[in-house]
């Protein structure tokens, strides 16, 4: 931390020197230690002249002190002037740094409140400074669908009023197109009265010319009385000729009034056939509706049955399936227990083969013994026959399943033997001999 002084000095306490300037004296303290890490050495030049002594303020160091310090050997060196000048300095530079060490104990209790309120009101603690929005949600969301219900009505006026825009294009073409024809059609009118004008005004001078006819004729027959007579034959043709139509128009109207009383009944019978019809034509009409929403029901219940009978087959489908690959295992499996089968009735039979060989060898030794028995010479000797059965039992257990196949097989032999003693006599006689 540095500070800039009043009299031009500099002080620098952290980092332990400090560069002081005054006046015109040329005196420059080149380091000053203050603290605990001051050093011990201290050059001083003043006029030309260096020291180094030790010169410390405030500071725990060896050569510190509260005044100016220097060796005995270089005190005669400054004049007395010059002393109350250092003096006042080291005066002034105790009071600096005093006021150093305020301000930055006023610096730390400053930053320890920064720091406090950072904890407190700082970004991310959540505590004073967030706010709850969320009374704000449904409002922003009814503005927002409002925002897109003004946004959509607005595309369809701009639509509509793009495809007016093309209808107006239209009438003003069809407008112009209009005021063209009636140009024309005016042009024409006053071409064709012009031409009558000038028909009219030729036709009135060809007519106004004075015409004088003379006729020479004969004195003729008394027209009076041959028109008295024609108006008489022509009065009686003409009351015959309307009684006759009377008498015409009395028959006609007769059956006229006839036709029209049956024409009435017609209509009005047909009238109410046609009232029937258009009833029957509405229960036929509604018939027909309820119909076709039956249609409609059957149709939506047939498709989601088959939805359901497909669903169904699938599953029946599938299960034929694992049924299938059941049945493939138990074939497989009935295959080599059959072979297995096989394979034991052929040991069995070996087997049984074998304990006939031995049952025959048994039987042949027992022979050879009582042959040798026999032809031994002596008394008769109660002999014990001790005589060896042998019996083999066999166990074949078979496990079914519920379709008769053969799930396992297991032979279980056993070879029983016993041992039968029986007191055999034999006499031997020795014939007697010859005499000499």
């Amino acid at each position: 931390m540095s500070f800039r002084l009043s009299g031009g000095s500099r002080i620098c306490s952290r980092a332990g020197s400090v560069r002081l300037s005054r006046g015109r004296t040329g005196f420059v303290a080149g380091s000053v230690c203050v603290g605990p890490e001051a050093e011990s050495s201290f050059s001083c030049t003043l006029g030309g002249i260096s020291s180094g002594e030790s010169f410390c303020s405030g500071g725990e160091g060896p050569g510190s002190g509260n005044g100016m310090g220097f060796l005995g050997n270089e005190a005669g060196l400054l004049s007395g002037n010059e002393k109350v000048t250092m003096q006042n300095l080291n005066d002034r530079l105790a009071s600096y740094l005093h006021h150093v060490r305020a301000l930055e104990e006023a610096n730390a209790k400053l930053e320890q409140k920064i720091e406090g309120w950072y904890e407190k009101y700082g970004p991310g603690c959540g505590r004073g400074l967030d706010h709850d929005y969320s009374k704000y949600f449904s409002a922003i969301e009814d503005l927002k669908r409002q925002y897109e219900t003004e946004l959509a009505l607005r595309q369809s006026v701009e639509a509509d009023s793009s495809s007016l825009r093309r209808i107006l294009d239209e009438l003003a073409l069809s407008a112009t197109d209009l005021e063209i024809q009636l140009e024309t059609l005016r042009e024409e009118l006053t071409c064709l009265r012009k031409n009558h004008e000038e028909e009219m005004k030729a036709l009135q001078c060809a007519a106004g010319g004075n015409v004088n006819v003379e006729v020479h004729a004969a004195p003729g027959v008394d027209l009076a009385a041959l028109l008295d007579n024609m108006r008489a034959e022509y009065e009686d043709l003409a009351e015959q000729n309307r009684r006759d139509a009377e008498a015409r128009f009395g028959e006609k109207s007769a059956a006229l009034q006839q036709r029209i009383s049956g024409d009435a009944g017609a209509a009005a019978a047909a009238r109410s056939e046609l009232t029937e019809l258009k009833r029957s034509l509405q229960t036929l009409e509604i018939e027909l509706q309820s119909l076709a929403a039956k249609k409609q029901s059957y149709e939506c219940s047939l498709a989601e049955t088959e939805g359901n009978y497909y669903a169904q087959l699938q599953q029946i489908q599938d299960q034929i399936a694992a049924k299938e690959e059941q049945l493939q295992q138990i074939r497989a499996e009935t295959e080599g227990q059959k072979l297995e089968y096989e394979q034991l009735l052929g040991i069995k039979t070996c087997l049984e083969k074998e304990i006939e060989k031995y049952c025959n060898l048994l039987d042949g030794e027992e022979r050879r013994e009582s042959t040798c028995h026999s032809s031994k010479e002596g008394k008769p000797v109660n002999q014990i026959k001790d005589s060896t059965e042998e019996t083999f039992v066999r166990t074949v257990v078979e496990e079914l399943d519920q379709l008769g196949s053969v799930l396992s097989l297991r032979v279980h032999s056993v070879e029983e033997k016993s041992s039968k003693v029986s007191n055999i006599t034999v006499e031997q006689r020795i014939p007697p001999k010859a005499p000499q």
